[in-house]
């Protein structure tokens, strides 16, 4: 079974940071390829002890949006 989950990527200094946010987990490269391919792997490893019912609420497309907010 596939899980599809929303990456959001940002640069620290030298290193790109990426987020799964639905399951936050985090990981990092030195480039975005990197950073998404390490992220994939983190998030695969959590998975592993994840109850596979739990799961079943991951199927439908993450819905993505921006707002903003004026201070």
């Amino acid at each position: 079974m596939s899980v599809k989950f929303t990456a959001s990527i940002w640069k620290e200094g030298k290193i790109y940071v990426a987020q799964a946010i639905e399951f936050d987990v985090v990981s990092q490269g030195k480039t975005i390829k990197e950073a998404k391919k390490n992220l994939q792997e983190a998030v695969e490893l959590y998975l592993e002890d994840v109850p596979k019912k739990l799961l079943k609420s991951h199927k439908d497309e993450p819905l993505l949006t921006v707002l903003e907010a004026t201070p």
